[in-house]
């Protein structure tokens, strides 16, 4: 159901609303369009609104926000707490929501995201008492506080970060979730202090203003370094802008029924069938897709929550026969229950958009000319299937592989230091403790990518795999010293500069140049060879 303004206008979804007639892709943007089309499927979608695009087409022509922006928001959001059976800003069983970018074409991590919008002083014990989880209020909050602070008044994450790494240690914990309320509490306490000294004002108690900043922070993100350079490197429009797309909380932090997850229906490295899943237990989706945490390869989920596997692996097939192409799935489980937060068409390496399209023609999901049309350019004759030659020395060690192929070059400890040898013509390794989004042109300028933390299904892994860079995450045997400019891998120590070799097959890495084998995929490439002399 779409609310038309001047310059506003608002598509409502989930909770039993039809999405006919179902507004364009260009004015929901692809997050918004395939949420509605997810709740007519009916799949579990937590219900909300998409503020269109012409929203952020009409900010940054007139560079403010239309002043009814902020009656408009409270007329949806009383009609968002009808149907989710909650109130904003209430301080007895508060409505919470995430505040969500929504471009047209998929930027990956490009733009920004803020949840647990709606949680201030007043409501975060009525949370304590609504969910008798006081440990999950405080987590939320803490959170709040933190990425409202980074996004929205550009106080350095890092400030937040040291302060939840002061009290994990001072509270004993080893994971994050051995993590206590008291500790958690102590957190949001800090985090208001440092919010308020960076600010220059304490942090907003109405959630109301919370929601309106939140959404120009989205907006303003259109504009941003990464977004720009990414959009500039995949030739998508400036002019295209970015819907935002309100939604109201599930929460995977809420204790060990819960846990948030990143799942394909196949391998966007490999191409191979069958899901892909990184899974986190009592967590939020920014632990996965930020890049920082290292998640459980899917087999947890498997194992302490079987009956949500099995309905995400339904979900998935049913999302792929739907849209007839390889699917990238966000969702949170709480406390049991599975709820599917995102659908897109998944990024994926050479090797596996040739594979992908040669195995859904042979299953009948789409014909020869459908594939051809995805394989236009990509050089296929390019595509190899290259790894290191056995008999090759001794690995370091080996790390989790995010994208495949053998890559060579010396080690670049940052951005800026790839970006700057690769101008110069050399081979590069991008070597990082994690690897943020905002390293998107470091990671268009190097061969290879190898973290000390992170997840196969980062929207930073993402990126890469799309750009066809070996990357290999979650190198425990892997520490950095930035200030000395060097780092160790398996105890050995390497200078900046100094060359490795990373394996993206078995996510093994190397010292110096190795000995490589490459193959093209003679199979699937002479099939493709079969349906163009057809047409």
């Amino acid at each position: 159901m779409a609310e038309n303004g001047e310059e506003i206008s608002i598509f409502q979804f989930g909770a039993g609303l039809s999405s006919a007639p179902l507004p364009r892709k260009e004015d929901l943007g692809a997050k918004g369009y395939h949420l509605a089309l997810m709740c007519d499927l009916g799949l579990p979608v937590p219900p909300g609104f998409i503020i269109e695009t012409d929203l952020c087409r009409s900010f940054f022509e007139r560079k403010a926000l239309p002043p009814e922006l902020p009656s408009r928001l409270a007329v949806a959001m009383a009609d968002l707490g009808k149907r989710s059976g909650r109130t904003f800003s209430a301080d007895d069983h508060p409505l919470l929501v995430s505040v969500r970018s929504g471009s047209v074409s998929s930027m990956p991590g490009m733009l920004e995201t803020i949840l647990n919008i709606g949680l201030c002083d007043r409501n975060v014990e009525g949370l304590v008492a609504d969910s008798g989880n006081p440990r999950f209020a405080w987590d939320s909050y803490r959170r709040l506080i933190s990425s409202f602070g980074s996004t929205v008044r550009r106080i350095p994450r890092a400030r937040f970060e040291e302060v939840f790494a002061d009290e994990k240690k001072r509270s004993g914990a080893v994971l994050n979730r051995e993590i206590d309320a008291e500790t958690y509490q102590r957190m949001a306490e800090r985090s208001l202090v440092i919010y308020e000294a960076g600010a220059g004002h304490p942090f907003p108690q109405d959630p109301y203003r919370q929601l309106a900043e939140a959404v120009e922070a989205v907006l303003r993100s259109w504009t941003g370094s990464r977004a720009v350079e990414y959009r500039k490197h995949h030739n998508i429009s400036e002019t295209d802008g970015t819907a935002v797309t309100v939604q109201a909380m599930v929460f995977g932090n809420f204790g060990y029924a819960s846990g948030t997850g990143v799942a394909f229906t196949r391998n966007p490295a490999t191409g191979d069938r069958g899901m892909y899943a990184d899974f986190l237990l009592n967590a939020q989706g920014e632990d996965i897709v930020s890049g920082g945490v290292d998640p459980d390869r899917g087999e947890e989920l498997e194992r302490t929550l079987p009956a949500v596997h099995r309905l995400l692996l339904e979900y998935g097939r049913m999302l792929e026969n739907h849209f007839t192409d390889m699917q990238d799935m966000e969702f949170t489980v709480q406390e049991g229950k599975l709820y599917l937060l995102q659908t897109r068409s998944g990024k994926r390496t050479a090797l596996a958009a040739l594979r992908i399209a040669v195995d859904m023609v042979r299953e009948g999901l789409i014909g020869p000319q459908q594939a051809l049309a995805r394989l236009e350019g990509i050089d296929l004759a390019a595509i190899r299937d290259r790894r290191v030659a056995a008999g090759a020395r001794p690995a370091l060690c080996r790390a989790v592989p995010a994208s495949i192929g053998v890559a060579t070059g010396e080690i670049a400890l940052d951005a800026a230091r790839a970006e700057e040898r690769a101008a110069a013509g050399a081979a590069v390794i991008l070597v990082r403790g994690e690897m943020a989004t905002e390293d998107v042109a470091g990671i268009e300028s190097a061969r290879g990518i190898l973290t000390a933390a992170g997840s196969r299904t980062s929207h930073a892994a993402v990126v890469a795999r799309q750009l066809d860079r070996v990357c290999l995450v979650a190198c425990e045997a892997l520490r950095i010293d930035m200030e000395a400019r060097r780092c160790a891998i398996a105890g050995r120590q390497f200078r900046e500069g100094e060359v490795i070799t990373l394996d993206g097959r078995s996510g093994e890495v190397y010292a110096g140049a190795v000995e490589t084998l490459d193959e093209p995929p003679r199979e699937y490439l002479a099939e493709v060879a079969r349906w163009r002399a057809a047409r």
